[in-house]
């Protein structure tokens, strides 16, 4: 692989027809390494030869987080001493897998990066806090700090643990965006007006949320993106991104979706069989990551259900963006002949004035049908258990069981120390039901 082929930052504006032989020459490329490099996908043989085109990619299986498993680490395409990076995924879902980076997927993350900054507006001059983990083996935080700098912004790399020192730091340091996960952003603004400042006061002018989605499957901003730019009094800008693709699709300016790079990634919307469906239907996000060197990816499942969008965006980029993720395909319910995802609850809550932090628990009720508590943090006495589950009732079709508890108690279940994004979802039903 040419280390310069994807610095090309105008390929999203050009033409459909120029974007996608772009993309199939780079998939082309990316398949023979495979095919040369790979132990894994190597056994694939001539399967990886028929594939020429992103539209041929069904011919082949679909890798999944079991495979990556592995304790042999057959995804390894290079030696070990090319390696300089031990990047780790968060462990979400599981034990954290090892996806280890040579010098060039860095610079991969970087360009990646860049173009996400770019498409929101950060320029030189710039000074952006970075309120993401840095830590930890994570890959979100150094990519960020590493785009950042090919654009010449001044980095304010503030982390994730701590709210006080998050304050301190957009109080002193004022910084003209800041990057975090959208609750912990909205924890920050409630902070700061519990210590008689104003957010909306302090110059942040976008705020880059990442780890939980700003807009709803319409693309409008949810009742959490509309309350964070109203604190803030910020432009928002989704991300969508995990360590497995090494890629991240953001919004730009027009809030349309993300925008995938064609450069860096194809991704398909596959159905509950894996087959493949067309724009505008929701369905598990797949991606091959391109131009990965260490650990490169082949129709990756995320298990994200999300949506892709055709058309041109009017920001004037012609690439295909990817709507909010919906959910987790692990994480749908089923209540009472209903389905529907958890995002659908939580965006209740979000709308529910006096709720301050969420979760949601799922256990087994029976073979069709799950019985789902929510718990909402609140003061004694503000909240009405019953007037939540009627709201959720009214918008989803199900009544769950509703719980108020000490809004520190929730803090305390949603963000334990060892995770660096919070956690709204327990899933207790039996195993065997968990992966349906």
């Amino acid at each position: 692989m040419n280390i310069h082929s994807f610095l090309d930052t105008g390929l999203a504006f050009k033409n459909p027809e120029q974007i996608a032989a772009r993309r199939d020459a780079l998939l082309g490329e990316h398949l023979r390494y495979l095919a040369e490099h790979s132990p894994f996908y190597r056994k694939l043989g001539s399967a990886l030869r028929e594939v020429r085109t992103a539209a041929d990619l069904p011919l082949l299986p679909l890798t999944d987080k079991s495979d990556l498993a592995d304790p042999d680490n057959v995804f390894s395409c290079v030696d070990s001493h090319r390696m300089v990076d031990c990047c780790l995924t968060s462990g979400t879902t599981g034990r954290p897998v090892a996806l280890p980076q040579t010098a060039r997927d860095l610079e991969r993350l970087a360009f990646n990066e860049e173009l996400s900054f770019r498409g929101a507006g950060i320029a030189p001059g710039d000074r952006v806090l970075i309120a993401a983990a840095l830590d930890r083996c994570f890959m979100a935080g150094l990519a960020y700090f590493l785009g950042l700098v090919r654009i010449g912004a001044l980095t304010i790399r503030g982390g994730s643990g701590s709210l006080p020192v998050l304050g301190e730091l957009v109080r002193n340091h004022r910084p003209s965006a800041i990057i975090g996960v959208p609750t912990l952003l909205l924890r920050l603004a409630e902070r700061l007006q519990g210590e008689g400042v104003d957010p909306a006061s302090l110059g942040v002018k976008r705020l880059i949320g990442i780890g939980e989605p700003l807009r709803n499957a319409d693309l409008s901003l949810s009742p959490l993106g509309l309350r964070l730019g109203k604190l803030w009094g910020s432009d928002l800008f989704g991300t969508y991104a995990s360590t497995e693709m090494a890629t991240s699709f953001s919004d730009c300016c027009c809030g349309r979706g993300g925008h995938v790079p064609p450069e860096l990634i194809v991704v398909e919307i596959v159905d509950d069989e894996g087959r493949p469906l067309p724009p505008g239907q929701p369905g598990e996000v797949v991606a091959t990551p391109l131009q990965v060197t260490g650990m490169p990816l082949l129709r990756f499942r995320t298990g994200d259900i999300a949506t892709l969008h055709d058309g041109p965006c009017p920001c004037g980029r012609n690439t295909p963006r990817l709507g909010p993720v919906l959910g987790r395909r692990s994480q749908m319910l089923k209540m009472r002949g209903v389905t529907l995802f958890p995002s659908a609850i939580f965006s209740v809550l979000e709308e529910v004035a006096g709720v301050r932090g969420y979760y949601l628990e799922v256990f087994d009720e029976f073979d069709l049908s799950d019985r789902v508590r929510v718990v909402v943090g609140g003061t004694a006495g503000a909240l009405d258990p019953n007037d939540i589950a009627e709201r959720i009732a009214a918008r989803t079709r199900v009544k769950p069981e509703v719980l108020v508890m000490a809004p520190e108690e929730i803090q305390a279940k949603v963000h334990p120390g060892d995770r660096r994004k919070p956690v709204t979802f327990f899933d207790c039903r039996k195993t065997t039901r968990q992966g349906r």
